[in-house]
């Protein structure tokens, strides 16, 4: 019999997987056989500012003797989100796990908020997510059993005041996207409960120093203690998307108190490069 927790022979699709979480989770459920879809704007080092792509993504994993393709895409696009699930189960079969992981983050004060950057921001963090759950869930109520993750935030939490902490202003879209999610996650697990489906969100404990996060500057005046290794986000990612659908879903949890409640082992953890 198979480990009740293992992703061997299973199929599984993140989204914005070229660095950072994305990529993380995506070396975690490879390394315990799953063949993943790695799904990204950046194809090459160097097409972004930021370290990371699909290409080294997928060398690292295959380099490891894991199997994993990488399909470039542009959520924003509808025609990009409907051919990203045809290409991934036309090379790797039905996909039994969704992560929607995928984000791109303005952050300014709604008053100077652009159309452009609102449309663009749900666009890829609350309609690519719902169309990506619509082409896939049909194959996985076939197969009797499916996972879908939403990766999120603290930001979803209400902020508390008055009075309030200072740089508040400028994360009020991105608070708007991650609420809006796990509303869409809670919802949905509850219609595909009866399917053995298991929908959840899982956010950080903390703050993962990612390439985004040192790039907008959100690790500075960040007490170390605060930061969580990203090992956290992918172990408890790993937990969410093996565990039994009857019970382990609906749920909106954080990293490093959920391997604290399943009395999983906190993983071995690489140094922060935090950029400051």
């Amino acid at each position: 019999m198979k480990d009740a927790r293992s992703l061997d022979g299973k199929v599984a699709l993140i989204t914005g997987a070229s660095r950072g979480i994305g990529t993380a989770i995506a070396e975690r459920f490879t390394a315990d056989g799953a063949a993943v879809a790695l799904s990204a704007r950046t194809r090459a080092e160097g097409d972004h500012p930021l370290p990371g792509s699909v290409e080294s993504a997928v060398a690292g994993i295959t380099g490891r003797g894991g199997t994993a393709i990488g399909v470039i895409a542009d959520l924003a696009d509808p025609a990009d989100r409907a051919r990203l699930i045809t290409e991934v189960t036309s090379e790797l079969g039905r996909i039994d796990v969704l992560v929607n992981n995928a984000a791109i983050t303005y952050f300014e004060p709604v008053e100077q908020f652009s159309q452009k950057h609102y449309d663009t921001m749900f666009e890829v963090q609350v309609r690519a997510p719902f169309e990506l759950v619509q082409a896939v869930v049909g194959g996985m109520r076939e197969a009797g059993e499916g996972w879908i993750l939403n990766i999120s935030s603290g930001a979803a939490r209400h902020p508390q005041g008055p009075p309030y902490g200072r740089g508040m202003n400028g994360g009020t879209v991105y608070g708007m996207c991650k609420a809006a999610l796990e509303r869409f996650t809670t919802g949905l697990a509850a219609e595909l409960h009866p399917d053995g489906i298991a929908v959840n969100v899982l956010s950080p404990s903390g703050l993962v120093a990612t390439p985004g996060v040192i790039h907008h500057g959100l690790t500075r005046n960040v007490p170390d203690e605060m930061l969580e290794p990203i090992e956290y986000m992918a172990e408890a990612a790993h937990a969410l998307c093996t565990g039994d659908p009857a019970e382990r879903t609906g749920k909106v949890t954080y990293a490093k108190r959920l391997l604290e409640e399943l009395d999983i082992p906190l993983p071995p953890t690489a140094p922060v490069e935090t950029g400051r």
